[in-house]
């Protein structure tokens, strides 16, 4: 039977990611394997990764900062509030374009976000 909880943010910590940014992960836990949440840190000028998730969707909502984001065909600017939605198995990555701030975002992936889905675009060329 599923319980009511909570996940106290002082039980996260930041980790750096090969992508070239920063995670917490807010929720990535097997019971709740139809979501997980991340919250993701990009430092002034530098742009991830090219990569996609295998059989994952991707919702980007953008907290603070500004970007660049390219996803498949579409590149575009963003800033706090907006979402960006990616598909599965579509090429994506996000420059932070402000000098003086982080860029911060959400990471909503469904189903939840697996190591094994990520795949990495550069190295495969």
């Amino acid at each position: 039977m599923n319980m009511p909880q909570v996940i106290r943010g002082s039980q996260q910590s930041e980790y750096y990611f090969d992508e070239r940014c920063y995670i917490t992960e807010w929720l990535n836990v097997e019971s709740s394997a139809q979501l997980s949440i991340a919250r993701a840190r990009v430092e002034p000028g530098v742009t991830t990764a090219w990569h996609q998730l295998t059989g994952i969707t991707e919702r980007y909502v953008v907290l603070s900062g500004q970007g660049l984001v390219a996803v498949g065909d579409l590149e575009t600017t963003v800033s706090a509030g907006d979402v960006v939605i990616i598909p599965p198995d579509t090429r994506q990555r996000i420059s932070n374009t402000c000098q003086q701030q982080d860029l911060i975002f959400l990471a909503i992936c469904s189903p939840r976000f697996r190591v094994s889905a990520y795949v990495d675009l550069e190295c495969m060329n």
